[in-house]
């Protein structure tokens, strides 16, 4: 799709996964791959865990804030996860996507597939663990969370797989930088999608005319 600069428009990447799988991670990593990509912030109502700064990790926001939000329809997708509402501005993302600039969300299932119906235009990825074990390894050594926090994350795990299937790409982060590599590489693929480049057809025949 073209922008008013004739422009092609900028490549929405999804990224989510079960909690643990090591997405964050590997958006990091694309984030130093990738210098230009730009990071839409995610609004949340949970609570700052230490080290975390408003308006980086999130935008903390009350319950209230983000139902008047949701009610504007300010809100891209949100979701309840773990009793705590979570969201992508609107206006924030659609504009640096008409800009040209490409867009990376790290978001929840719900909210990935949310996007999905509205946006198809985007990449979706699942990030998925190796196995259950490792899953759970994962989420104690991290200690961001209590014990019945991870217990909860864990019984997730399992319907959060299955959701795999609607995305566009699934790939397994045994080891972060390999499957940054394989998003890398994907990501790369979907510029040359023919959908994505009629602007060039239409820069051609404009200058034979």
């Amino acid at each position: 799709m073209k922008n008013s600069s004739d422009k092609p428009r900028g490549l929405l990447l999804v990224v989510s996964g079960p909690s643990g799988a090591g997405k964050g991670t590997i958006c990091g990593l694309l984030r130093k791959e990738l210098p230009e990509l730009c990071y839409s912030v995610s609004v949340t109502t949970r609570e700052p865990r230490e080290g975390e700064v408003d308006g980086r990790e999130y935008f903390f926001k009350t319950v209230a804030q983000v139902k008047d939000m949701i009610f504007r329809g300010e809100l891209l997708e949100y979701a309840q996860v773990y009793g705590n509402y979570y969201g992508t501005p609107k206006p924030y993302v659609m504009n640096l996507l008409n800009e040209g600039k490409d867009v990376l969300l790290e978001i929840d299932i719900q909210g990935a597939l949310q996007v999905k119906k509205v946006f198809p235009d985007g990449v979706f990825v699942f990030v998925m663990p190796p196995s259950l074990e490792e899953l759970r390894a994962r989420l104690y050594k991290r200690g961001k969370d209590t014990e019945e926090v991870i217990e909860k994350r864990l019984k997730a795990a399992a319907g959060e797989l299955k959701s795999s299937s609607g995305y566009d790409y699934v790939v397994v982060n045994d080891i972060a930088e390999e499957a940054t590599q394989r998003v890398l590489t994907l990501l790369e693929a979907e510029r040359y999608r023919a959908k994505r480049n009629g602007y060039l057809i239409d820069k051609i025949l404009g200058q034979n005319a």
